[in-house]
């Protein structure tokens, strides 16, 4: 049997329980059926953490996320937690594990299985097939760059938001985007606003200076704006995408709409590797905390299995573990088996757990 790996399992609020649910049912059927062994640990993070310790990431749970090899996050959020203070809030415990993890690349895929391309808002042919990944810094940019708030100013208010990277900041994600277009389509597209931003000409100078060690690599520059426009208008065109905190949160949601449903979308944050190799890392669904639907078993769980699949290509270096865990999800869709969110006429209604089960049938399958 394979050396155990460690993994933080932290469900969070909402239908957070439910998918990471379904998460451990593939778990122990690689257990069963691949010999691979994971240790795993359970805690709390976001509202559930709040009502414990009245703190959203309790120090303790912190420190077992910097010392395990993955950590899976359901959710966090919900209108119970609003009118808690800011820093105690759901999602200042997700924000601190990414700060402190200094999990700097944000992997954010958005892919259509051809079967659910009816249901994005695009023609079929401009969706069907997709497969864009979407690399965005996730630690500098406007969201944390100081000064940030109210001024005083010729003497009236005015509110300040800034834009600071430093040379390592935009090198180190720009690098990681490079080894991903390596291993897919050889093409990266750099986004930034060179046209009127100086962090925009320095992002492309330092795009530029780095795709000198990738001459395999097709490197073309765009303006966000433009980017916006060309994910709507030819999604195809683009195989890794990466650009900077404030473009890339904008421009992975447009992505994920191309898809038709945030509930089949995963994504994978990624520190720097340590000197073992070892890379710290955070693998989260793109969907929110459903609150509305909690406890109800109406949750799509294959977003979170797929988070899951990342981490074991990612973290664990298991990429034909994770290629079967992604085919079985296609598969699954593909005989017509739907979630609530992803319904469709003639398909067959199923519920959470259901769909988890159905996974793992086609694991079955696949492994045989």
């Amino acid at each position: 049997m394979a050396a155990n790996k460690k993994l933080l399992m932290l469900p969070g609020d909402g239908i957070g329980p439910e998918v990471m649910g379904e998460v451990r049912r593939v778990v122990e059927w690689m257990d069963a059926r691949r010999h691979v062994s994971f240790d795993i640990e359970d805690d709390l993070v976001g509202g559930a953490a709040y009502e414990v310790h009245k703190t959203s990431l309790a120090d303790e749970t912190m420190d077992k996320a910097m010392n395990v090899d993955a950590v899976m996050l359901g959710a966090v959020g919900g209108p119970q937690w609003d009118n808690v203070a800011r820093d105690a809030r759901p999602e200042a415990g997700l924000l601190r594990l990414r700060k402190e993890m200094d999990l700097f690349a944000n992997l954010r895929p958005a892919t259509c299985m051809p079967a659910l391309a009816e249901a994005s808002s695009l023609k079929n042919e401009l969706v069907s097939g997709l497969d864009i990944m979407i690399v965005r810094e996730l630690t500098s940019g406007t969201y944390f760059g100081q000064p940030k708030g109210m001024q005083t100013y010729e003497g009236q208010e005015r509110c300040v938001d800034t834009t600071a990277y430093t040379h390592d900041e935009i090198e180190r994600v720009v690098r990681a985007a490079f080894d991903l277009a390596i291993k897919r389509g050889k093409k990266l597209h750099s986004v930034e606003k060179a046209n009127v931003m100086e962090t925009g000409v320095f992002w492309r100078k330092i795009a530029t200076e780095v795709g000198k060690d990738y001459p395999e690599v097709e490197l073309e520059h765009m303006y966000a704006d433009n980017c916006a426009m060309q994910l709507v208008r030819a999604p195809k065109q683009f195989d890794v995408i990466v650009t900077d905190n404030l473009f890339g949160d904008v421009l992975s949601d447009c992505a994920a709409m191309l898809t038709g449903s945030l509930g089949m979308l995963p994504s994978a944050s990624l520190g720097a590797a340590d000197e073992s190799g070892r890379r710290r890392a955070l693998y989260e669904p793109v969907h929110g905390s459903a609150p509305d639907i909690a406890g109800e078993s109406k949750a799509n769980p294959l977003a979170t299995l797929l988070s899951f699949a990342m981490c074991l290509r990612y973290s664990f270096d298991m990429s034909d573990d994770a290629a079967m865990v992604e085919k079985a999800c296609a598969n699954v869709l593909d005989v017509g088996y739907r979630t609530g969110d992803i319904m469709q006429d003639g398909m067959t209604l199923v519920s959470t757990q259901q769909m988890g089960e159905k996974v793992c049938e086609e694991l079955n399958k696949l492994a045989a």
